[in-house]
């Protein structure tokens, strides 16, 4: 079993280290520190938990993760463990399955999702100058979580029934209309901070007040996370810009505020004694490794397996390039077999490219490189995603509002309309809106139905709406060909 298992405090898995911590200090190091309410939150423990682990499972597929057991991802997953111990009682969340990954990025970064995954940056670590200040960054976004502030930051928003569908649609989505792939592909900061980390200052000030409460229980000195700000500022220069402090943003005299709380604290010597000595050696290790790539350079690669190398994403070939003039529809079809459940026929000028999940179709000249990043102006998405649901209703949801948070210049046009794909119940919607690729307005309809494994079948089609006579044949005898097995 691996050991990210392991660290799951959900499952009453106390380890021998968590049982001996509570015992020696029934947590007197947190008796005279600030006490936090908990924010105000609609949405349920297994909601956190399932949003999480949706994300994550894709950020595994699409960063470049450290292999599991790796010397590094043992360490680091070891710190974990610690602050999971030192966790005060009134806010544990059993329900949550916390795990820990190292992503071989350069950018000063690390993110934790809703339900417990964690992703620390080799850049942090590197850019750390003692354990203590890396452990500090783990426990104020390990704060984020036990705080559920993901969660309580959508029940704070307006129209709150879809903001969790929207943040899972976001980080699972594609994103059609000018930017193709998945966000998290595009960089982490895209897709995860805009939803899980960048926080209101009221709950960075939470997140700073917890995490220093949990670090002098665990044995850390909290003033090593006030330090590890001034440290990511000093450093932040080289390494692709402050990452890391441009997501969370400074609630205040954020370093005061947390040197005072430390002066409530009392930290607790009889946890179990950590070196720096080993923090020393993991940082070195690193360090005569090649260079991380930047996260902008991942995104370009189209790079993330869990063992850091190719994901198998296919990029637009190096000469290609957007034109205005865009070759129409050929009216002669070609079928294509897309994995073991799909056969959909598409028209024979249109290029097809490979994504972990999806299928893009596309002529030449709608696609190419705008702003450094893969777009695409005219054609058709194919691909799958986890629903979260059992229902078709809330799994479209889930998916349009992502695709609309990661595209704000789209709009609904209609309500959902009842739509078949390969014979089953499916449903579709018309989006538009005015697209800074090609100057004009672009008509984005997405179809939607259910498969029997309960993943979300989807296809987008896309193209400018001077244009739209031209493919609207094109793309109707697309949704009309496709055949499902699945």
């Amino acid at each position: 079993m691996k050991m990210k298992k392991k660290s799951i405090l959900a499952r009453g898995t106390m380890t021998a280290i968590l049982a001996t911590a509570l015992a020696l200090t029934p947590l007197t190091a947190l008796a005279q520190g600030t006490r936090i309410q908990m924010p105000k939150n609609k949405y349920s423990l297994q909601q956190d938990v399932q949003l999480g682990q949706e994300a994550a499972t894709e950020i595994r597929r699409q960063m470049p993760v450290l292999p599991e057991n790796s010397e590094v991802d043992r360490y680091v997953e070891s710190v974990g463990n610690r602050l999971i111990a030192a966790i005060p009682r009134e806010y544990q969340q059993r329900a949550f399955r916390y795990e820990f990954d190292v992503v071989n990025a350069r950018d000063i970064n690390a993110f934790a999702l809703p339900g417990g995954p964690m992703f620390v940056n080799r850049g942090m670590i590197e850019s750390a100058r003692t354990e203590g200040e890396m452990a500090g960054v783990m426990a104020h976004e390990l704060s984020h979580v036990i705080l559920r502030h993901g969660t309580a930051q959508a029940t704070e928003a307006q129209s709150a029934k879809y903001q969790i569908p929207a943040i899972g649609g976001a980080i699972l989505g594609a994103i059609i209309g000018g930017n193709v792939g998945g966000v998290i592909a595009q960089g982490t900061q895209l897709g995860v901070s805009a939803y899980f980390l960048k926080y209101s200052r009221n709950y960075e000030r939470q997140a700073d007040i917890l995490g220093a409460q949990i670090m002098a229980n665990a044995g850390y000195d909290p003033r090593d996370l006030a330090n590890m700000f001034r440290t990511i500022e000093r450093q932040s220069g080289g390494g692709g810009g402050p990452e890391w402090l441009s997501s969370h943003p400074n609630p205040g005299n954020r370093y005061e505020l947390i040197v005072q709380e430390a002066g409530r604290l009392r930290v607790n010597r009889n946890a179990a004694r950590f070196d720096n000595a080993e923090f020393s050696r993991i940082q070195s290790s690193l360090r005569r490794q090649s260079p991380a790539p930047t996260m902008q350079e991942i995104a370009q690669r189209g790079a993330g397996s869990q063992s850091g190398g190719q994901s198998g994403r296919r990029q637009y070939p190096a000469d290609s390039r957007l034109e205005q003039r865009v070759e129409s529809p050929s009216p002669r079809f070609s079928t294509h077999t897309l994995g073991n459940i799909v056969q959909v026929s598409v028209p024979e000028n249109w290029q097809r490219f490979e994504e972990q999940t999806s299928v893009t179709f596309a002529p030449t000249g709608a696609f190419g490189n705008y702003q450094g990043q893969s777009v695409f102006t005219h054609g058709a998405i194919v691909g799958v995603v986890n629903s979260g649901t059992n229902t078709l209703e809330d799994a479209s949801d889930r998916y349009v509002r992502g695709l609309l948070q990661s595209n704000s210049y789209l709009q609904p046009q209609s309500r959902y309309a009842r739509a078949s794909i390969g014979g089953q119940r499916a449903l579709s919607i018309r989006l538009a809106g005015n697209s800074s690729v090609t100057g004009r307005t672009e008509i984005v309809t997405v179809y939607t139905t259910m498969l029997r494994n309960g993943e979300l079948f989807y296809v987008i089609t896309v193209a400018p709406n001077n244009e739209s006579r031209q493919y609207n044949q094109a793309f109707s005898t697309l949704v009309r060909s496709i055949r499902l097995n699945g």
